[in-house]
């Protein structure tokens, strides 16, 4: 993610002369802040001060954002640790400190503080909030912590009703590359993450369902929604802000610039905040190509013709990121359970919720379990990250993916159904692959984790 530049540095001085006059403690604590970032030393220090003084938190979140825009100054540690009575080193630490502490609420200049920081970044991201009074007393989630992930506004450009290929013209692709496989009403696709990497989003229309991929990198979830609704026109079109919530990327929809929740598919702010609105999510599947391919052998597949000039090389978007056991923007996970880049797969049902861990996959490629109301079979293979789920009703499965065996004998594995030797037809269940930080972090309580019986 890119860091701030002299161009900005620009931005910020370029309003020096402002942040000089005197600033009054009450009447101007966005002056006061201006000052802590870029005032001489004993302007800073005398800023710092004057919060330490009045001593309420409100101004907590001004700070935090300060230590973003500006790194660690002193003295706003300083500020900081008399505030909160921690010692806040780095805004990595300040931002988990506030993400624990919902009860403080930001002094209103906060809000002046943010839109300057993000105007002087990209006015586009302005455009978001045209009635920023408004749409902040809309918001469903915390506006401190929506944060510039370091992409400019609607920079990562989906791709929509991109170019397709048959898998015999697909000779770029590595046998191991995985691919989030999609089958609609039998219309069957593959979507490489070498290139999805780069774009985070598609916009289609799949065996006559118009859908949206939204693949958040950072949190290692692609979830594929349904995009038209039954009182709705036209699907919604989507794309990425450039903002983040806790570590997961804020898409927003074409039609009225709401920002919504990539990873809940629920607008959380703008004119559509309130509207209940919760998009369908549909199965889609990690796997090999290789695999997708023996399985589909008609299946198309995303031509490197996207428009786009980028490193489609395998294994190259976010490399070093994927290879780290560390999140590149801070939120609080229990890492109790698992670590916070292990991956789970997640269905969510009317009743409950629940993960299971692709590792446990290794040991038990079948595995007969409940969520919510429902009884589920998940077929899996944690070498590719592969996890396929059925509603199994009574029936008990064991075996493979390539030997699975039910009531009755063998049975059939496909992207919509299991079916058994006697025309049983169990249904696909939706569910995803994704980090354990994010699926904690949004589910938390509301969901339980597979634990194996041994």
């Amino acid at each position: 993610m890119p860091k701030f530049t002299s161009a900005f540095r620009a931005v910020v001085f370029g309003i020096f002369a402002l942040i000089l006059q005197p600033a009054r403690a009450e009447q101007d604590m966005f002056a006061l802040s201006q000052r802590l970032l870029i005032g001489s030393p004993a302007q800073q220090e005398a800023a710092a001060e004057v919060l330490i003084a009045r001593g309420d938190k409100d101004m907590v979140p001004s700070l935090v954002l300060l230590m973003r825009i500006g790194g660690a100054h002193k003295t706003t540690q300083k500020a900081l640790h008399a505030l909160t009575g921690e010692m806040l080193t780095d805004w990595r630490a300040a931002m988990r400190y506030q993400e624990a502490h919902p009860e403080i609420t930001p002094h209103p200049s906060y809000y002046d503080l943010k839109f300057w920081y993000w105007g002087g970044i990209d006015r586009g991201f302005l455009t978001l909030f045209k009635d920023p009074g408004a749409d902040l007393n809309e918001l469903r989630i915390r506006f401190e912590e929506i944060t510039w992930g370091g992409a400019l506004f609607d920079n990562i450009p989906p791709l929509d009703d991109p170019k397709l290929i048959t898998a015999d013209e697909a000779d770029y692709l590595l046998e191991a590359d995985l691919v989030f496989g999609v089958s609609i009403n039998g219309d069957t696709r593959a979507y490489p993450l070498r290139i999805m990497g780069w774009h985070e989003m598609f916009n289609e229309v799949i065996g006559g369902v118009p859908v949206a991929l939204a693949y958040c990198t950072l949190c290692g979830a692609g979830i594929l929604f349904e995009t038209q609704l039954e009182d709705r026109e036209k699907p919604f079109l989507f794309g990425s802000s450039g903002l983040l919530y806790r570590s997961n990327k804020l898409m927003f929809d074409r039609e009225t610039f709401s920002l919504w929740n990539q990873f809940t598919g629920e607008p959380v702010s703008g004119p559509l905040a309130h509207s209940r609105i919760k998009l369908k999510i549909r199965p889609t599947t990690v796997t090999s190509w290789k695999d997708w391919k023996a399985m589909h052998p008609d299946t198309k597949v995303l031509s490197l013709d996207t428009g786009h000039i980028r490193n489609y090389d395998s294994g190259f978007v976010y490399r070093d990121y994927f290879a780290s056991p560390d999140l590149m923007f801070p939120t609080i996970t229990d890492q109790t359970r698992l670590l916070q880049k292990d991956r789970v797969y997640g269905i969510r049902v009317a009743g409950g919720a629940k993960a299971w861990p692709i590792s446990a996959f290794a040991d038990e490629p079948v595995i007969n379990d409940q969520v919510g109301f429902s009884n589920v079979v998940l077929i899996g293979d944690a070498a590719t990250r592969t996890v396929r789920a059925y509603d199994r009703g009574e029936a008990t499965f064991s075996g493979d993916a390539s030997d699975l065996i039910g009531p009755g004998g063998a049975w059939t594995l496909t992207e919509d159904v299991l079916e058994g030797p006697d025309g049983q037809r169990l249904p696909r269940m939706p569910g995803h692959v994704s980090y354990w930080f994010a699926w904690d972090g949004y589910l938390g309580a509301k969901s339980e984790l597979y634990r194996a019986s041994n």
